[in-house]
């Protein structure tokens, strides 16, 4: 008895193996392939919070994620400060000198112009004395360096007072107006940057995987997300170049999925040669090492009745 039950386990795990060996009748087997993308983000920063879960269908626009950016926060305050300040300059130097100002200027130009007539006045009378030998050579040039300065000093508020009438000076006003665009521009950086913090789906996709947890560190350019695009679904075939002869471009071909028990209609979009080293999805290839390989690309007729097909499961291509 138990040499016919060890016969027979022999021989089932003989047909089974024979039955691994050996393609299959039905046609040349394949896998069910989608366009992947990643979404990444553009500045570091915390996951605050996570809004979707592997296997969800988002849109584009929809809000994957939040990360918590204190650096860009900081940066956003100290950037308004600056454009409050520059603002200000601008504006008064734009706007020139106040009436208060200009009233003191005109009360500083009086009072020196008084002390300049006085001082001429002196002078002219010390002047006509020294002429007659009335005044000594020291009086003479004290009371001339005295009408000197007040006439410096007449001078300067003179061209002051001019100059606080006539405005800022064309070189300042521009000046000013750089450093508030350029308040301006440090403040947009920092709202831009700190609008990355929302992580959005840039088209229409199906979540596989999410890399990081809430808590943990995003750093730029890192994958967090990654994805299929639902309407991107097609059937990748490899064939042998002694096989590739009956296929074409633009052909229509029925394509069974075998884990639904249905068939697809499609169509070969491409037809291109692999490398030695490319991946070979057919399950039961036979070809020589010399021939070379191709891959078959099959787009479904259908792309909606696609969309719900499983990643990566098999096809069979009749």
């Amino acid at each position: 008895m138990n040499t016919n039950a060890n016969l027979l386990l022999i021989s089932g795990m003989l047909l089974t193996a024979a039955s691994c060996s050996n393609p299959p009748a039905t046609g040349l087997e394949g896998k069910i392939m989608r366009e992947s993308i990643s979404v990444t983000t553009k500045v570091p920063g915390r996951i605050a919070e996570l809004l979707v879960s592997e296997g969800d269908h988002v849109n584009k626009g929809d809000t994957l994620a939040i990360l918590d950016i204190p650096e860009v926060d900081a940066k956003i305050a100290q950037a308004q400060g600056a454009v409050r300040s520059a603002s200000a300059q601008y504006e008064m130097a734009e706007r020139g000198a106040t009436a208060n100002q200009l009233k003191q200027m005109r009360a500083k130009h009086n009072a020196l112009k008084q002390q300049y007539e006085f001082a001429r006045k002196s002078f002219n009378r010390i002047e006509a004395m020294f002429a007659d030998s009335l005044v000594s050579p020291q009086s003479y040039d004290e009371a001339f360096a005295k009408y000197q300065g007040a006439r410096a000093q007449y001078d300067a508020v003179v061209a002051e007072y001019d100059e606080a009438r006539a405005g800022v000076r064309t070189e300042n006003k521009l000046m000013a107006l750089g450093q508030k665009e350029r308040a301006g521009a440090a403040l947009r950086e920092a709202e831009v940057a700190s609008d990355e913090r929302y992580i959005i789906a840039p088209t229409a996709m199906t979540i596989e995987t999410i890399a990081l947890h809430q808590g943990e560190l995003a750093t730029p350019g890192y994958a967090i997300f990654n994805g299929y695009l639902p309407a991107s679904t097609w059937f990748r075939f490899t064939l042998p170049e002694n096989q590739i002869g009956t296929l074409m471009r633009d052909q229509e071909v029925a394509v069974y999925i075998p884990y639904l028990a249905e068939n697809l209609q499609g169509k070969i979009r491409n037809i291109k040669q692999l490398s030695k080293y490319a991946n070979v999805t057919t399950a039961y290839p036979e070809y020589e090492l010399e021939q070379a390989l191709y891959e078959i690309k099959v787009i479904p007729e259908s792309p909606d009745s696609a969309a719900t097909l499983l990643n990566n499961a098999t096809a069979i291509l009749k």
